[in-house]
């Protein structure tokens, strides 16, 4: 009797958790109520780990919300598993330096400054899910990008050879086109006998990085052709916008996660995408200063938006031309890029807003 009494007690208290996560192993922290710590302990970062986890986290009592730092990192296998068991989570930003240096700074400090943060819900946010077609794109859009960098940085280090070849070799491919001249080094047949002399070991180089970004081309195109469709089942609405292709339009539904009601308002939408400013007035100074924070890469999908529309928009024109006649021209860019964070944030929550009105009416 004395056992099930305890364990009826256990199950009425109210626990928070807190996750600190690394590559191979996680610490967990519980608290209750009132912010005791009731313990904490490490599990390896596997499936085994995972349940293991769970189960201590529920041994204290009803488990409430499981606060986690890193679910898009190391955490991203722990949250799929919580969120399959139905736990609530909440993503928790890493505690500002004055708090890690006042209180120092291991693991189970770290776990238990999340199971605060999120008992308190401070410095939190709702976590992306992992399981949909969104995560697919994220994952395409990594071999994309990478790609990319990877092909810029070929033309550069070609460029650079060439400013530093033979002079025989540097007039024969200086002030080609960029087509011309990614032809003119894929066809170069150097003498690789004779590799010790620089002119045929630029030849080689050339040839080699030529043919790497003729690859990487390749690579580009064959995974354009899958982001595209993918993009367009995900929402279709987003390619009808003005200045929005495939590549603007997977950044945005990836860092707006497959889960967007975990997006509270359109100002938060734009904070996300760092095109939200922010206060910075002091006495008798009233101003905003632009937002350096959020996710840099919404940032430039929305500033190709802007440049696009600026360019073939007759209303942004328009918009462009009036703030450029009253004085104000400094502040286009920043004003367009809010105005859009805003449209595309009901573009992207189309389907969470209808299901509400629905609900609404009913």
């Amino acid at each position: 009797m004395t056992t099930i009494a305890r364990k009826d007690a256990a199950d009425q208290i109210e626990v928070t958790a807190g996750v600190d996560t690394h590559q191979d192993t996680h610490t967990a922290a519980v608290i209750d109520t009132a912010g005791r710590l009731l313990g904490h302990r490490q599990f390896p970062a596997d499936g085994a780990g995972y349940r293991a986890l769970l189960r201590w986290l529920r041994s204290f009592g009803t488990l409430v919300v499981v606060g986690i730092e890193g679910t898009g990192a190391y955490g991203a296998g722990l949250a799929r598993h919580l969120q399959a068991q139905g736990v609530a989570m909440l993503e928790i930003d890493r505690p500002d330096r004055k708090t890690r240096r006042s209180a120092g700074k291991s693991e189970p400090i770290d776990a238990e400054a999340a199971a605060r943060a999120a008992l308190a819900r401070v410095r939190t946010g709702v976590p992306k899910k992992r399981d949909g077609q969104v995560e697919a794109l994220r994952n395409l859009r990594v071999a994309r990008r990478s790609a990319v960098d990877q092909r810029a940085d070929c033309m550069r280090r070609i460029k650079t050879l060439i400013v530093t070849a033979p002079e025989s070799l540097r007039v024969r491919l200086r002030g080609l086109t960029k087509q011309a001249l990614l032809d003119s080094c894929a066809g170069l047949r150097p003498y690789t006998t004779r590799v010790g002399e620089p002119e045929q070991a630029a030849k080689v180089a050339l040839r080699s990085l030529a043919r790497r970004y003729a690859a990487l081309v390749e690579e580009i195109t064959e995974l354009d052709r899958l982001i595209e469709p993918l993009v367009t089942a995900i929402n279709p609405g987003l390619l009808e916008l003005n200045g929005v292709g495939a590549d603007v339009a997977g950044q945005l539904l990836v860092t707006a996660g497959e889960n967007t009601e975990r997006l509270r308002s359109e100002a938060a939408f734009a904070m996300l995408c760092g095109t939200a400013p922010i206060p910075a007035s002091s006495g008798k100074t009233h101003r905003h200063r632009l937002n350096r924070g959020g996710d840099r890469q919404a940032n430039a999908a929305i500033y190709r938006i802007v440049l696009c529309r600026l360019r073939w928009d007759p209303r942004t024109q328009a918009y462009a031309n009036r703030r450029t006649a009253e004085g104000l021209s400094k502040d286009i860019i920043r004003c367009l890029k809010r105005v859009i964070a805003r449209e595309i944030y009901y573009v992207l929550t189309a389907d969470q807003l209808k299901h509400a009105e629905l609900a609404t009416a009913a």
